[in-house]
């Protein structure tokens, strides 16, 4: 015999126990289910332990879709200071990191437990740890079946993400629940996620660990942030950014001393003609990358001793220095996916699909990726409001 329930929600992440606990408040009759032990784990791991659960400055152009119009009505209707109430509420310390990013000042098991008490208010009932077997459509709504278990529900939400991160048991169930009732899928791809370089850029790697900050360039997209050097290729914040940004074939560009004025290498040899240009490149760069950058320009020896059309080409070169990764460290290393179900197919009002009514997807499941610093967790709280509120 079939458990009946008004909704069942599939994911028990940051958007499915968010839409649960907002559905169940509401009267609705709710089964949250996850294939994981616990809920919530990767909630856990986020913000390096302290989520950084949202963005003060969440705006609908910070975010990645194939329809870039979707995200503004659920951003519009549920705010980062609309969570930060709720948090506030809960007695959990936050502070601003840097660029906006909100965390929490203790552990991100203070979010979970907040979560999981809106569900309890709302008498919602969450099961960990069976795999989901089916999922079908019948005259009486959707049936799950789990483990020995099945419930029926006219709701179904699909709240399972993507498939970043594989060891946290990501997969990609979103995707063949959507396809199986007739939604498309945009192609996934890794985003927020390290690039690697070829051999030839063999020098650059071999910097593995050094840090400086740059203004990283994609296209139109342009982040200031820290870009690090690894032992495969590039990562730091500025190019997770530019990473969601990027295809097979695209150049990225740095500008490595973004805060230099046009002609200060020529400024520098007049001022001092004796000093080394790897001695003033040392000046705003860490030494490993001023001797690397040095070598790569093929200019040594005294700036006094050097053209000055070599310090301007030198200077522009620095100002935009390409690299063109050959791929990325995939969906093992991403933070989040890029593409997933086509929003074309949902509502963004309650992001219930067009053709199989009943049927919703939201958070990571969808085609919208948002920047790096809580941006990804501020969709997750609002479409899953705009869904838990149109059950």
């Amino acid at each position: 015999m079939s458990e009946v329930y008004d909704a069942i929600v599939l994911g028990a992440g940051a958007a499915g126990l968010f839409c649960a606990g907002i559905a169940g408040q509401r009267g609705k009759r709710v089964l949250v289910l996850d294939h994981a032990e616990k809920p919530g784990k990767k909630i856990l791991i986020s913000g390096g332990g302290r989520c950084n659960f949202t963005n003060r400055d969440t705006a609908p152009e910070r975010y990645l879709s194939t329809n870039p119009h979707f995200v503004k009505s659920a951003l519009s209707r549920y705010t980062p200071r609309d969570f930060l109430d709720l948090v506030e509420a809960y007695g959990i310390a936050w502070h601003e990191k840097t660029l906006g990013q909100l965390f929490c000042d203790g552990s991100a098991k203070q979010i979970v437990a907040m979560l999981l008490e809106e569900c309890a208010k709302g008498d919602v009932a969450v099961h960990c740890g069976d795999a989901i077997a089916s999922v079908a459509r019948g005259e009486e709504g959707y049936t799950v079946a789990f483990g020995a278990r099945s419930a029926t529900a006219p709701a179904l939400v699909i709240a399972t993400g993507g498939p970043s991160i594989p060891k946290m048991g990501a997969s990609g169930l979103a995707y063949d629940l959507a396809r199986q009732f007739g939604l498309k899928v945009v192609q996934p791809r890794p985003a927020l996620v390290p690039l690697t370089l070829p051999g030839s850029e063999a020098l650059f790697r071999e910097l593995s660990g050094v840090s400086t900050e740059v203004v990283a360039r994609c296209g139109k997209a342009a982040f200031r942030e820290a870009a690090l050097f690894t032992h495969r290729g590039l990562s730091g914040p500025a190019i997770l950014q530019v990473s969601s940004y990027w295809q097979r074939g695209d150049t990225v560009t740095t500008d490595l001393l973004p805060d230099r004025e046009p002609g200060w290498l020529k400024a520098a040899k007049r001022e001092r003609p004796r000093s080394a240009l790897r001695k003033v490149l040392a000046e705003g760069l860490p030494e490993r990358l001023a001797e690397a950058l040095c070598e790569r320009l093929g200019l040594g020896g005294e700036l006094g001793n050097l053209s000055d059309k070599a310090l301007d080409a030198a200077e522009a070169r620095l100002a935009c220095w390409p690299f063109v990764p050959d791929g990325s460290e995939g969906f093992a290393k991403a933070e989040v996916t890029a593409g997933g179900i086509d929003t074309a197919g949902l509502s963004s009002k309650t992001m219930e699909a067009r053709k199989a009514p009943g049927l919703y997807a939201i958070g990571e499941a969808v085609d919208v990726t948002g920047w790096l610093g809580g941006y990804n967790f501020q969709w997750a709280w609002a479409s899953g409001f705009a869904a838990g509120q149109a059950l």
